[in-house]
């Protein structure tokens, strides 16, 4: 991982504002999710112009060349149209000539799969060098008289350029640890074709996301740590999917991990879904806070129920 970028859009709404219209109040919001404020996109400023603002920020930090990309991935939930995809014109709008694009879905561990995809994507020859993106646009798919739901999300992106190490040289991205429990699935969705043909809102089991979230997913974080020869004693940050600051405490307090910078950008920015782990990654190396070359745990986790985590050197 060479280097990362991000995006949020203008708008800041606050708990303030929403226990105003969902009576409801910033003490029971901080309380029982963690998320003190969020950024709410514009009608008009898509889930490609979010992708494309941290895709560009990403290269920029690279120091390479837009033709130097030979893979574009994007992990999102929210695209509204169909085809192009969001790769495609993520690539057309930063200069990137003639690479492979797709996304891919797999909600809130979306990017730490599709990270995980381009990992396996260079290692196996089909690409040398590659943009990975994480970006959601909740709000378009949010019930916003709905407070167990309007409260929790924000909008966003962040990304990060990925190459093939120096001959030689320790792997900087870990083996993937990723599964789902699918039984769950339906404990988490955001339904198309609605009967009133509305648009599709997104609906939680939220009290059995979270016993799943607390009690099933710290083994399997721990094992991402095993997998790349890291103990969680070493580790130099956690960044996990920003769901719940309960949860996101849980999960790095089970597997021991006392002296890593905990990534909670989820008190400002709420949950972004796909783009949470990228988004939280990208401002931590900005503001400093994690060495370069420092041992990172990824971890997401979400709708499916699905999960995917891996342990990256911080650019």
């Amino acid at each position: 991982m060479v280097s990362l970028g991000h995006y949020q859009p203008s708008r800041l709404v606050t708990n303030q504002e929403l226990s105003a219209s969902l009576g409801t109040s910033d003490e029971w919001i901080s309380e029982r999710i963690g998320v003190r404020t969020r950024r709410i996109a514009a009608a008009d400023e898509s889930v490609a112009d979010m992708a494309s603002a941290a895709a560009a920020k990403a290269l920029s930090e690279s120091g390479f060349e837009a033709a130097s990309i030979d893979l574009v991935v994007v992990a999102t939930c929210t695209a509204l149209d169909r085809m192009p995809n969001v790769a495609a014109r993520v690539a057309e709008r930063i200069g990137i000539t003639a690479p492979g694009v797709f996304d891919l879905n797999a909600a809130c561990s979306g990017f730490s799969t599709a990270l995980a995809t381009a990992d396996h994507a260079i290692r196996a020859g089909a690409s040398s060098r590659a943009i990975v993106i994480g970006v959601d646009k909740m709000s378009d798919f949010l019930d916003w008289q709905d407070r167990s739901s309007a409260v929790i999300f924000g909008d966003g992106a962040g990304a990060a350029v990925v190459e093939a190490a120096p001959a030689g040289t320790p792997a900087g991205i870990g083996p993937v640890v990723w599964g789902s429990d699918p039984a769950g699935a339906d404990r988490i969705t955001m339904a198309a074709d609605r009967p009133d043909g509305a648009q599709p809102l997104f609906r939680q089991e939220g009290q059995a996301v979270f016993r799943w979230a607390t009690t099933a997913l710290a083994p399997v974080a721990l094992l991402a740590c095993q997998r790349a020869g890291v103990a969680p004693a070493q580790l130099g940050g956690i960044v996990t999917h920003q769901a719940n600051l309960r949860i996101i405490n849980s999960i790095a307090g089970k597997i021991g991990a006392t002296d890593a910078v905990l990534a909670t950008d989820l008190v400002e920015s709420g949950n972004t879904s796909a783009a949470s782990i990228p988004l939280a990654l990208s401002k931590l190396v900005e503001q400093r806070r994690i060495a370069a070359g420092a041992p990172v745990l990824l971890f997401g986790f979400g709708a499916g129920l699905s999960y995917a985590g891996q342990v990256v050197g911080c650019p």
